[in-house]
């Protein structure tokens, strides 16, 4: 089955069966390796995608029910909110191990493109299930909140 997919401004064709998972695609097909594989069953976060801008998990979305759509990997990530995320991230130095984190920038730019101010609880909901095994967390918030930070000074 061929499906035409809108991924990082490009189109693509592609040749899968039918209900493949998006994260398969990219991964396999595309040989696009900044998504990763973590759980399979939408727990952990690392496979984040956007989809027409909202954060969603590949590792379980089926890319023939994506044509039309504007999908964004961490490869095509780009803007404000991102760069600053990835200026923090190594300033702080965030990530330790670093699997989860395609996973981890592409839900806090999610957050950061709608609230460029979020408090605790705000942080806390838009990276709800998006897990780090070294448990970076506090620095994760800290990094977030310097990202912010930095999108109002612009």
């Amino acid at each position: 089955m061929s499906v035409k997919l809108n991924i990082n401004g490009k189109q693509h064709t592609v040749s899968a069966t039918k209900g493949t998972p998006l994260l398969w695609v990219l991964r396999d097909h595309l040989k696009m390796q900044g998504t990763k594989f973590g759980c399979g069953i939408a727990q952990c976060g690392a496979c984040t995608v956007h989809v027409d801008g909202v954060p969603t998990r590949s590792c379980v979305t089926p890319h023939d029910s994506l044509n039309g759509a504007k999908i964004t990997t961490i490869e095509g990530a780009t803007g404000n909110a991102v760069d600053s995320l990835r200026d923090a991230w190594e300033l702080l130095d965030v990530p330790q191990c670093g699997y989860c984190q395609s996973g981890q920038i592409m839900a806090a730019a999610a957050l950061l493109e709608n609230n460029d101010n979020p408090n605790d609880d705000d942080i806390d909901q838009a990276m709800k299930g998006n897990i780090c095994r070294c448990a970076t967390y506090v620095t994760m918030r800290e990094g977030i909140k310097d990202a912010a930070k930095k999108l109002r000074a612009r």
